[in-house]
């Protein structure tokens, strides 16, 4: 969108992508919202520490009371001998269920879509354990009944089940456990609440990793038998982990058993921010590899670095397009590993300053040593050998990772001081956001005084895109730079292509680091569809800096990250459906070793294991040839 006038013009392919994308997401969000908590099927819930309350507080759609007769009351307990008189059914499930739903005016849930099951598993003596159930619920029919109203909790019956022909002896409210094996009359139908079964019936999986396709095409079949009958469907004997859970949804099973309905509420309940379907995959760019590995000379070096990107990223990215990425492409690979000096977990100012200048330092720290020495980066080095700089950000260009290019400050977060230190730099041109650290600087001449060193300012792309050559300093309105979901558009790739295009003029030699800065912020929101669809931006980057190299031949392009961020570990992926889900075990960043794939000549020298301020030696000694 851009305003001309009193007129606001749309771009219409933009504002389509995002709406389109608004559409997945909310149709992702309206499938999470049936499935949380109304699948959720509180197994032997009389062992929680709160009976009833922690399932439902937890959404669970069904709670499972096994129950004894004894003394004329029934008795909630595994086993007989376990049975405690001062636990009943009515106490720890009848009056606290009838309590909720009179409060809630008719509904289970507050929320009136959300409907509730009581699953009463008989264990012996049926006859005599209905008969009493009648008579508990007769106080409590106006809950239970749906004759008196049809949003009533459903009473199912399961364990010692009579006869299906003698279903009919018992009060309609009063439902039954099916099973797959079993025939019934439409009568007997009729009364079947849902059908059950044991899952080592029908294989030997463990829950973890997935079935074997024949025990899957069994286990598939067994509830599409179910679904047939328009009944709905459960599993017993199910391990109780999230990969089990997904496996079972996968199946096509309705209830999904737990014994710890607060996991299984989380695992649901962020089912937005944890699973993302690309609609429509890219094309990855075919490399033609001619001066790949090459021990020719480098004339240019694209180093681009995905902010948070580790290999779980990575592998995200590749599923949710269908099984395709750039970076799979690249044939050169190595690790780097990214501790900083005063922790193991860094954070981007220590990583970015090790791959700038060569040297660890302190988390925080911008472009100096431990002792707060400022540190000569590839700018300042590659000067010396008339090689022009380019950074580039699709985020803050006074945040850490570009900041350590071009700046020397002991604290990340001091932007108008990192600003200022541009004027001490080599770098020649600066593309990102965070416009009013640099025009309202507290040095309240800086913006004099860049001009006066030769730096042309744009304000948009758009002005960057007419610039004929010279120093270019690019502050973007921070709306620029927003999230992919939100629709930022080609911000990297226009601003990678005129970078490159300024800076070979004449032909001249270039560094450039363009940074894809928001897998990163993804990360650190622990929310998936952020994270891919910032990797799938910043691997569109990567196409085109392969493309230029292919098209130069002298070029040599690294990608790697300054660390990894979320923890993120993928618990479901499917290439064919551009489907992946994940999990993240922090909100901050880990300590794990980021991937660093290195394509043109001289990239052979990038495998291996190192440290990250190897990195920097690596492009020195490849532009300059000196160790």
């Amino acid at each position: 969108m851009e305003i001309k006038g009193n007129r606001i013009a749309f771009n219409s392919s933009v504002l389509w992508t995002a709406l389109f994308v608004c559409f997945l997401q909310l149709s992702a969000l309206a499938q999470q919202l049936k499935r949380t908590g109304n699948s959720g099927h509180s197994h032997n819930d009389y062992h929680q520490n709160f009976p009833f309350f922690q399932a439902y507080y937890s959404g669970m759609g069904s709670v499972e009371a096994d129950v004894f007769l004894k003394n004329g009351k029934l008795l909630v307990a595994h086993n007989e001998e376990d049975t405690d008189p001062e636990k009943t059914l009515e106490s720890l499930y009848l009056k606290p269920i009838a309590k909720v739903f009179r409060e809630h005016k008719g509904h289970a849930y507050a929320d009136t879509t959300k409907a509730l099951q009581l699953l009463i598993d008989i264990k012996a003596n049926h006859k005599e354990v209905l008969a009493q159930l009648v008579t508990e619920l007769k106080p409590y029919l106006d809950v239970f009944s749906k004759q008196q109203n049809k949003n009533a909790v459903s009473i199912l019956i399961s364990g010692d089940v009579p006869p299906a022909e003698n279903f009919k002896d018992y009060p309609d409210y009063i439902l039954f456990d099916g099973r797959p094996y079993k025939t019934y009359t439409p009568d007997q139908l009729s009364r079947i609440g849902m059908i059950s079964d044991d899952i080592s019936s029908y294989t030997v999986w463990n829950g973890k990793g997935t079935p074997t396709p024949p025990d899957l095409k069994k286990l598939r079949a067994v509830v599409a038998k179910a679904h047939a009958l328009k009944k709905s469907f459960r599993f017993w004997g199910t391990k109780d982990n999230p990969n089990t859970w997904k496996e079972l949804e996968n199946m096509g099973a309705d209830w999904i058993g737990t014994d710890h309905p607060e996991k299984l509420k989380e695992f649901y309940s962020h089912r937005d921010k944890l699973e993302y379907i690309q609609p429509k995959a890219y094309q990855p760019y075919q490399p033609s590899y001619k001066s790949d590995g090459k021990p020719a000379k480098v004339k240019n070096v694209i180093l681009l670095i995905g902010d948070g990107m580790g290999l779980a990223q990575i592998q995200a990215g590749l599923s949710a397009n269908f099984g395709q990425s750039n970076l799979q492409q690249i044939r050169y690979i190595g690790l780097s590993r990214t501790e900083a000096v005063n922790s193991d977990f860094t954070d981007s100012a220590a990583g970015a300053t090790a791959m700038a200048s060569g040297e660890k330092t302190n988390n925080r720290y911008i472009g100096t040593d431990t002792a707060g020495k400022p540190l000569s980066a590839i700018p300042d080095a590659l000067a010396l050998h008339q090689v022009k700089t380019g950074i580039i950000s699709s985020g803050d260009i006074t945040d850490a990772t570009p900041a350590a290019f071009y700046a020397h400050q002991v604290e990340r977060t001091m932007s108008q001081e990192i600003a200022a230190d541009l004027l001490n730099s080599h770098v020649d041109i600066l593309v990102g956001a965070n416009r009013k650290s640099f025009v309202a600087n507290k040095n309240t001449s800086l913006m004099d005084a860049l001009a006066k060193k030769g730096y042309a300012y744009s304000k948009s792309l758009e002005e960057f895109k007419a610039a004929k050559g010279g120093k270019q300093l690019v502050l973007l309105d921070d709306s620029v730079t927003r999230h992919m979901l939100d629709g930022r558009g080609d911000m990297l790739k226009t601003s990678l292509l005129k970078t490159i295009e300024l800076l070979s003029a004449n032909k001249g030699r270039f560094f450039i680091m363009a940074e894809g800065a928001q897998i990163d912020h993804g990360g650190h929101a622990n929310d998936l569809p952020y994270v891919v669809t910032e990797q799938h931006d910043f691997d569109r980057l990567v196409a085109e800096a392969l493309r230029f190299a292919d098209r130069d031949g002298e070029t040599l392009v690294i990608v790697t990250a300054d660390h990894e961020t979320g923890g993120l570990s993928l618990l479901d992926a499917d290439y064919k459906k551009g489907m992946v889900r994940g999990n993240f075990s922090t909100d901050d960043h880990t300590n794990i070793m980021v991937p660093v794939f290195a394509y043109g000549p001289q990239s052979g020298t990038f495998i291996g294991t190192y440290n990250n301020t190897e990195i920097y030696r690596k492009i020195i000694n490849a532009m300059t040839g000196q160790k």
